[in-house]
């Protein structure tokens, strides 16, 4: 009986990714060649290559991609639990890496600090996120903490949430982040109400709430340079 067990061995050689990887480095290669050498096998009916761009096309995007769901993933024909992990593996090296970039005390004078620091692990989420940074007396960066995920509201990000965060790891002073899934940063009047209780309560607890960056994509706001806070 004939095999139709299709791997990358089975693919001409001027097509395999791994080889033209070798040949022409990285950045020659297409999403779906790229995706194929981490899933490195495919299934009895397609090859790696094939399996990658259904892949992309089943999420739309890979920005699409960066956001789903190992349950989410495992729903595509021909990618299990193992082939799943390598795949969220894989774009968490990337948010690291887009990190490493800047000095591991990371020091905050402006919002473009905020915005370059925070951008490639917010831009892509499909749900809003409220995220914290705590900084020293010198403006150091010395933790981050999401606190809540969804739209916000007055429920979802409360004070005593932030300050209970911020008190605990001894910060002098924090910096509020979330992103607009739309891509949009405009603020919309619940972000201006949450973040002036927020700078009225760090007002009274004594640690203050330097801005409040809103992330769009490739883009961001700062209430504070627009005269909210």
């Amino acid at each position: 009986m004939e095999s139709h067990n299709f791997m990358l061995r089975d693919v001409p050689n001027e097509e395999r990714p791994r080889e033209r990887m070798l040949q022409f480095g990285a950045q020659a290669l297409s999403n779906a060649e790229l995706l194929a050498i981490l899933l490195r096998t495919g299934t009895y009916a397609e090859s790696a290559v094939r399996l990658a761009q259904k892949v992309l096309i089943e999420s739309g995007s890979l920005r699409n991609l960066v956001d789903m769901s190992l349950d989410q993933l495992v729903q595509i024909k021909g990618i299990g639990s193992a082939k799943a992990l390598q795949i969220q593996a894989s774009i968490e090296l990337g948010r690291r890496l887009a990190r490493t970039s800047m000095n591991e005390k990371i020091t905050i004078r402006s919002p473009q600090d905020v915005a370059s620091y925070l951008m490639e692990d917010l831009r892509y989420l499909q749900k809003e996120h409220f995220v914290c940074l705590f900084l020293n007396t010198k403006n150091h960066v010395i933790a981050q903490e999401t606190l809540s995920i969804g739209s916000l509201n007055a429920s979802i990000v409360h004070p005593r949430e932030v300050f209970r965060a911020a008190i605990k790891r001894s910060s002098a002073a924090i910096i509020c982040v979330h992103n607009h899934p739309s891509g949009d940063p405009t603020p919309s009047p619940e972000d201006i109400q949450i973040t002036a209780r927020l700078v009225e309560a760090g007002q009274i607890i004594g640690i203050e709430v330097l801005d409040h960056i809103i992330l769009g994509d490739q883009n961001f706001i700062s209430l504070k340079e627009k005269g909210f806070m």
